[in-house]
Formats: C-alpha cells, structure tokens, sequence
C-alpha cells in the first residue's frame, strides 16, 4: 500500500535533534547486571534494568521497540515459544502508524507487508456461507471515499495481519537492542518505592532469574496475571462469548478474491462465527462461537469436525481443507479501573478488552505501548519527575474506554436488533476516535475556554492544547516533509515567521532544564506553501506551540510573550512534572 505523500519514514537521519536522530543518553536507570550463580548453587541470578516488559503482544513490543530506540534498556519476557502465528488483528490505523515511524525502518517494513496483502480493499458482510448468493455487505472501503485521509495524516493505513507486524516488531526491537526472552514465563512479582522485582523461568531449561526493574509493563493479556495479582478492579460487560479459531489453507477461487481482505459475519443452521480471508498469509481463518455454559469445549474440535466447520462455512461440501493451527479465544468487555499502581503499568487487553469489531483493539494497544515509551524514557534519563506517569492513567484510560465501548456498540449491530437492549450507540464519526481524540492532565496546559471534549474532528484541527498536532504539508530543502516528521524524539517548539525570540528562548531553555527541545521556525528552514500553519495551529506568526514527543500540543501562545523564556521555562517544569525552581 503506497504512502499518502512523499513525506520521509525516517526523519531523523543522523545528524542529531536538529535534523536527525542520534542515540539518547541512559542517565536515570542501570545497566543490565548478574549477581548470582545458577539455582543449583543455591542462588537465584539477579538482574538489574529500566524497564521490564511482560508480554510481546503488540503492546508489549512497541514499547520494547519505542523504548530501545530512545536508549533504555529493557527486557521482554514472554511465556510463548514467538510471536503470534494466527493472523488475530487486522490492520494498523493512522494513529498507531504516527507514532511507530520514527523508529528506522519499520514504517517501510510495514507498508511492503501491507502491500503484499493486497491493494488496500477491505469488506465486512453477511452471509450464510461464502457461496451465499445474497450476501449482505455492511462495509465496503471500494464504496467509501477516504482520499481527506492525505491531508490529515502523512503515514498510510496499513492492512496487514498482526502475526506479521508482530515480526516486523520484534525484528525492531532486537536489532535496537532489547533483550527479548520467549519461553520465559513471570512467576512471582514484589515491588516496593524505588523499583519492582520479578522471578522469571525459563520454560525451556527450568531455570529461574530474578530481576529487578525501575518500571514494569504489564501487557499480559486480556486475563493478566499481573493485573489480577495487584488487585486492579475492572468493570464492563465481562465475557461475551468464546470462539475457536481454525486456521486453514484451501483453495478458494471463484469465492474470495486473493488481494482484498473480506470478514465474514456467518449465520446458519450448522454454526454462528466468522470467516476472515485474503489476508496475505497464506491461509484463511475461520472463527466459531461455542458456549461452554451449554456443555461444549475446545474437546469438541476434533480435526474432522474442522474440516466439516470449514466445508459448510464456504458451502462447499467436497473442499480439500489442510489445517493449519487452532485456538480459542474469549471476546470480552472488560475495563481496568486504573492503569497505574506504583511502577506497574496496564497496556494492552490488560487494560481493555474489547470485541473485535471496528478492528481498533490492536491499534488501540500498539498506542499504549509507545505512550508509555516516551514518558519512562523522560523520567529515567531525568529530564521529567516522576508524576508524569501519572498522566499515561490520565490520558489513556478514557481513550480506552471510548474505545472499547465504540467496539462494542458495532458489535451490537451485527447482532439481532432483540439482543441489542443496552448496548451503546456507534460513533457518529469513527475517524474523530482514531485520529481526533484529546488529552486532559497535568501534561497539558489546557486553555481557559476549553470545552473539555474527549473529540474533534481530524478534519478541521483546532490547534488547542491536548489535542493531536495538525499534519501540516511543508517544505525543506525543496522537498516535502509533515509537521509529524519533526516529533518523536523530544519536545519540539513550533513558531511562525516572527518567532525569532521563541526560537533562542528554547535554545536556553533546553540547556538549563537538561531538556531535548528542538525548535523549528516556518517561515526560516521550513517554509509553508499553502500557506495555512498559523490557521490550523490557531497562532499567529509570532506565536508559538510546544509539542510532546508523542506529537500532542502540550500548550500555545497564540502571539508573542514579554518574557519567552521564563513562559517557556514554566511550562516545561509543569509538563515535566519537575520542582519548581
């Protein structure tokens, strides 16, 4: 799938924070270190890290991924031999993409992923069986018009399965340096005021290795462990139902094109489930409900009754099926109460669950992953306190209720209107929810006439504090670049053509505070051919906007300032969370 724009995947280089991007300095935290001997000796191996992450789900490995880029170590301990093999999770939305780009590489590895899936075409329908003769189609992106995407947004959607942006992940991550462990399970977990400490085993060897971490993030999964031994309430729907999914490969020609991924939603005598096909991995997946409550079991998967599942759901009785693999899975609604307890942190389905249906819950935890990224590398490399942790709950928790709840809401209209009694509504505009949600917190400096909305429309921007900077098509050096290629490795202070004195301010401003801050002046390096910065942004060219590393505006002045510096100065330390001088 072709990028919107020629706008650069890897804005960074390597020329540093001006124009490029180097390593960053690890000043808070501690190398990985050994201090014991075998548990034959009679002691447990110890080892000391920033970050330890459970869990190489999609929020689990962009945080690995995100956090290794920024230079902090971190360990990943996941209880699987790999990565997902089933495809699970379609597609990654523009949102999540924003914010995985400015790792090297991995946009370009997940575009040539999505390229080899197909053309883009995604379909949702209704149908007894894929030869169903009237089938009812309820999305269709070939009937949808999606070209203001382009001037929204530099990054592409990517249509790919998550078992292959699970590798791609993973192959990120370990070329930057993280120390990922599979087949290593978290048995026991203490924590204390200065840190966490965790006993890992190995599953192949038996072996066991305590650590101890600053920071731990649990993305352990929709039932975690982690959540369940801290005590976190949840709340929401619970479990909706169970599936079993089988994984096969069959010819299908003549029922589902090869190069455009279609969900189908069946309905028949026989079974009530989904069948997913042409998502690029060589196979398709088909997705049977079973209600335990009823007396029936994975057991009753039997290969034979596979295959049979799988000859009904095509509505061809005489198809050569090759299983591939098979698992179950529990649809649920489930809503952690909080996102924090002392230095754990909830990504992921640990910290919501949510129906499929909408296809945001992956993207959603890719989001939680690099949201936590950028606030622990400030904290442990000392440029934050340590109550910006505190705004990851404050932020993300809403967007993941919103989220969740949306999904739930389209799977209420999948389902028959009698079973829909209080369900919520859909959204009335999905894309405000992708790309126009806001931030409330102390890392914010809200305006004093904000409404406190939860969304915008992506469309027309506002510019305000808490809400995603506007993608802005701009030139450097003669060629084209987005505004969203300047953030991602520190804070970034956009001023107009008269923001000269911004611009020096942020100069002295870093220096003091030990802050990365790169300023960009438009109208100097930068230029605007259209001309429309200062309206989307809401300044004027004297203005300026400070903008996080995860490309949110934190605050703006919308004209110039009697004293830039100490204006700036105050709202970094508020932001940061650091004492006051």
């Amino acid at each position: 799938m072709p990028s919107n724009s020629g706008y650069s995947a890897e804005p960074y280089g390597t020329a540093g924070p001006t124009g490029g991007r180097t390593p960053v300095e690890h000043t808070g935290g501690h190398p990985v270190e050994h201090t014991g001997g075998h548990p034959s000796g009679g002691r447990t191996p110890v080892e000391r890290v920033p970050v330890l992450v459970v869990g190489a789900g999609y929020a689990g490995l962009s945080a690995a991924a995100l956090l290794a880029w920024r230079g902090v170590p971190v360990l990943l301990a996941e209880r699987h031999a790999g990565t997902s093999v089933q495809p699970k999770a379609f597609g990654v939305n523009q949102r999540a993409m924003e914010l995985l780009r400015p790792v090297p590489g991995l946009e370009r590895a997940l575009v040539e992923i999505a390229e080899g899936v197909g053309d883009g075409g995604m379909r949702i329908a209704i149908a007894s069986s894929l030869s169903d003769p009237e089938p009812q189609m309820i999305f269709n992106t070939r009937e949808g018009d999606y070209d203001f995407l382009a001037g929204v947004t530099p990054v592409p959607t990517v249509g790919a399965p998550q078992a292959q942006v699970e590798r791609a992940l993973r192959a990120a991550a370990e070329e930057l340096g993280a120390d990922l462990r599979f087949s290593t399970e978290l048995v026991s977990l203490e924590q204390d005021a200065d840190g966490v400490t965790a006993l890992l085993r190995d599953l192949a060897t038996g072996v066991e290795t305590r650590v101890r971490a600053d920071y731990l993030v649990a993305a352990d999964g929709h039932r975690s462990p982690v959540r369940e031994l801290l005590g976190i309430p949840v709340t929401g729907r619970g479990e909706l139902g169970r599936l079993y999914s089988i994984m096969f490969d069959a010819d299908l020609t003549g029922l589902a094109p090869d190069r455009e991924v279609t969900l189908w939603y069946l309905r028949n005598e026989t079974f009530s489930g989904v069948i997913v096909t042409g998502t690029g991995v060589g196979s398709h997946v088909l997705g049977v409900n079973y209600d335990p409550a009823a007396g029936q079991s994975e057991a009753d998967f039997t290969d034979e009754r596979c295959v049979e599942l799988v000859r009904r759901a095509t509505g061809l009785p005489g198809l050569e099926v090759k299983l591939l693999d098979r698992t179950a899975f529990a649809m649920a609604h489930v809503l952690a109460g909080r996102y924090r307890q002392g230095r754990v942190f909830l990504a992921g389905d640990a910290a919501h669950t949510m129906p499929p249906t909408g296809g945001q819950g992956g993207s959603t935890a890719l989001q939680d992953g690099c949201d936590l990224a950028w606030r622990l590398w400030l904290v442990i490399s000392g440029q934050a306190g340590e109550g910006l942790l505190d705004t990851y709950d404050a932020e993300r928790r809403p967007i993941g209720a919103l989220t969740a709840d949306a999904q739930l809401a389209n799977l209420a209209v999948r389902m028959p209107p009698a079973a829909r009694a209080d369900y919520p509504e859909p959204l009335a505009d999905p894309f405000a929810a992708i790309l126009g949600y806001r931030y409330h917190s102390a890392a914010v400096v809200a305006e004093a006439d904000d409404d406190g909305s939860l969304l915008e429309d992506p469309r027309e921007p506002t510019g305000r504090p808490g809400s995603r900077a506007p993608h802005v098509a701009l030139e450097r050096e003669g060629g084209p670049i987005s505004t969203h290629d300047l953030f991602g490795s520190g804070f970034v202070l956009l001023t107009g053509a008269d923001g000269g004195e911004w611009a020096r301010a942020a100069a002295a401003v870093a220096d003091r505070l030990g802050v990365r801050l790169t300023p960009y002046r438009i109208g100097g390096d930068l230029t605007d051919p259209a001309g429309v910065w200062e309206r989307r942004y809401g300044v004027r060219a004297d203005g300026a906007v400070l903008v996080r590393p995860d490309g949110y505006v934190a605050w703006r002045s919308r004209e110039a300032a009697g004293d830039p510096e100490g204006a700036l100065e105050g709202v970094l330390t508020r932001v940061l969370a650091r004492p006051a001088h």
